[in-house]
């Protein structure tokens, strides 16, 4: 009995002293966010990741998708710009996208437009058209709710996969709309944003609550310094000793 307690307080202080950023769920060779998003510290610490440069866009993202809760637009720009880690780790924003075509939302269920779903995604070395469509589509590898193309629905769509993110939203009780920082030109009064439920792009009326995602323009941060494959070794070895004594006890 003492022996198991000894062991289970091993195991708590081990596994306590790992970050929790390690533990982040990603689906593996889903889209490209293993090899696109760095890890960045941005409280000191070189072992946790608050946030992660995104190669691709040359933008640095806020690791917690879901900050501060639902807003309206002029709340969630001013919560965005609010946020400071020191020096040159302000100027904070909310992402942003390109209205193209007619000045307007062009909507499309196949998809190519700025409005509806497959939208424009793009990047840093041509042309940046969604910033948060080209995180849901080719970073993260996720599939809208109608097939390009076609228009007709597809099975396995919506936020399968959150790569390293925490709190990115989508479900039924918590929608995943988040706010874009582009105002419509066509109706001030509305705004961008895009739902991570099901890969839509769209306007709304500022006054809604929407989600905000955080992100800092080029790479800030301080890089991670990897946990060493020693300690993921010895930290499986005592969860697997654990499993043993829980069965011998039975």
């Amino acid at each position: 009995m003492k022996k198991s307690r000894l062991l289970g307080a091993v195991c708590a202080c081990v596994i306590s002293s790992i970050p929790l950023s390690a533990f982040a769920v990603g689906v593996p060779s889903q889209g490209t966010w293993e090899t696109t998003l760095l890890p960045r510290s941005l409280d000191g610490d070189n072992t946790t990741a608050e946030a992660y440069y995104d190669t691709v866009l040359e933008i640095t993202w806020l690791a917690d998708a879901n900050a501060n809760g639902r807003m309206t637009w002029d709340a969630a720009n001013t919560w965005a710009a609010g946020l400071d880690f020191g020096p040159g780790i302000d100027e904070w924003r909310l992402p942003t996208m390109i209205d193209t075509g007619t000045s307007g939302c062009n909507d499309s269920r196949t998809g190519g437009t700025d409005c509806g779903y497959n939208v424009q995604t793009g990047s840093a070395s041509i042309t940046v058209y969604s910033e948060m469509a080209s995180m849901f589509y080719d970073t993260l590898g996720n599939l809208a709710y109608y097939t390009p193309a076609t228009g007709v629905p597809q099975p396995g769509y919506g936020l399968t996969n959150t790569g390293p993110f925490d709190n990115l939203q989508s479900g039924i009780y918590q929608p995943g709309d988040y706010w874009s920082g582009l105002e419509y030109a066509p109706d001030t009064g509305l705004a961008w944003y895009f739902y991570f439920n099901d890969g839509y792009q769209a306007i709304d009326f500022k006054g809604n609550g929407y989600f905000a995602f955080a992100v800092h323009s080029g790479d800030v941060g301080a890089s991670i310094v990897p946990v060493p494959a020693a300690v993921w070794l010895f930290v499986s070895g005592l969860l697997a000793l654990a499993g043993l004594g829980r069965q011998h006890r039975r």
